[in-house]
């Protein structure tokens, strides 16, 4: 599988609306699905038709809005729900079934041989109602599962000849890299089907599960927008995009509009009542500032020096922080240029002092070091008076 030919499965509008404060409109869910579209994800998978009659309903309106992105919905091994699924017009039916010893004994009851025969009743029904269609089996908590028995599954779901892709499931979040490699490795060598990976966050290794897989021979990849989900989550859009970008950065730009991400997490974001996080990948506040001396320097000279990712690839622009103990004199004399005030490289170097100095005893803001830079530039400098003595604040 090479890393520039994979496809991204968006699961906002399911495993998204299963985050705690998910409780998305038709309305909302239209927007989120066009939004999406225009990203250019390959997929959106939606909550299964049997969820609830609104369920259903939106199912049904999102199928037909001649998205680019083709429709998937989620439901379990039975045939009752493949059926109103195949009735509500999508694209692909991802059917799931747990295999661990917790779920089988705490969920549906059903031995791994009974799962292997419900398998191959209702495969390849769903194939003859809908030969075109695309069909995903997966396992749910597919890394709590003993292996042998995973592969058992596996090896006889896809002897059927009637499935298009296994679907690989880190439900609670537990695997490691290691271990997400290694299985998706051993299906890419056993079987003929394409592979997808569905990773779960909680131990803080989804971004890195997913590129794993991959890695391994993964060929589609869930995510949601922010990352929302069940518990804390699975991998999130905007991560991946920024590991993949960091990849194949020419790969990343013809796929993707990557220029709309941030309004669509902003959209979401504001939808479920949360705010980006500081540290969000790309779009976080934090994600192309600069405050260190040493950094700033290097950035103006070189951006790359200590940026991975170009902001405006994403529409954004990079911040340097120069209102603070650390900040270095080129970054000052960058800011100086910016405001058009002429002061040598002495000046610019003994204001840079000052600020320091100013900053060991109080916080400032950028319009002080623009006070203060406008005082220099005037020639006032020499007062050396601090921001709230000469802005009028004392």
């Amino acid at each position: 599988m090479s890393l520039t030919d994979y496809a991204i499965i968006d699961s906002t509008l399911r495993e998204g609306e299963q985050f705690i404060n998910a409780q998305f409109s038709t309305e909302q869910k239209i927007r989120i699905a066009h939004a999406l579209d225009e990203f250019g994800v390959e997929y959106l998978e939606l909550t299964s038709p049997q969820a609830s009659p609104g369920s259903l309903a939106d199912l049904r309106t999102i199928a037909g809005r001649g998205l680019r992105a083709r429709i998937l919905t989620h439901i379990r091994c039975h045939r009752d729900d493949a059926q109103i699924a195949l009735e509500a017009g999508v694209c692909g039916v991802d059917v799931v079934i747990g295999t661990s010893s917790r779920l089988r004994q705490f969920s549906h009851g059903r031995s791994i041989d009974e799962i292997i025969d419900l398998a191959a009743e209702v495969l390849p029904w769903i194939r003859a109602q809908a030969p075109d269609i695309e069909l995903r089996f997966s396992t749910e908590d597919s890394f709590r599962s003993d292996e042998a028995e995973l592969l058992r599954v596996y090896l006889a779901v896809d002897k059927l000849g009637v499935v298009n892709r296994l679907g690989i499931a880190d439900t609670v979040g537990i695997a490691t890299p290691t271990q997400v490699g290694r299985l998706v490795g051993t299906l890419r060598r056993l079987t003929r089907c394409d592979i997808e990976f569905h990773g779960h966050n909680d131990s803080g290794c989804a971004i890195a599960n997913a590129f794993m897989a991959l890695e391994a021979g993964a060929t589609h990849i869930d995510t949601t927008v922010l990352g929302i989900g069940e518990r804390n989550g699975i991998t999130p859009l905007g991560g991946f995009i920024a590991r993949m970008v960091t990849l194949d950065r020419a790969t990343a730009q013809r796929k993707y509009r990557l220029d709309t991400l941030r309004k669509l997490e902003q959209m979401v974001g504001e939808m479920v009542d949360v705010d980006v996080p500081f540290n969000n990948c790309i779009t976080g506040i934090s994600a192309f500032t600069h405050k260190a001396g040493i950094h700033a320097k290097a950035i103006l000279n070189a951006p790359e020096t200590y940026e991975a990712l170009d902001p405006h690839d994403f529409g954004l622009t990079r911040y340097i922080s120069i209102a603070h103990r650390l900040t270095g004199w080129n970054a000052v004399r960058a800011r100086a240029d910016q405001l058009g005030l002429s002061l040598s490289d002495e000046h610019v170097k003994s204001l840079t002092h000052h600020i320091k100095v100013l900053a060991d005893e109080q916080a400032l803001t950028l319009d002080d070091v623009d006070h203060l830079l406008r005082n220099w530039g005037n020639g006032h400098g020499g007062a050396m008076a601090s921001p709230a003595e000469g802005n009028g604040h004392g």
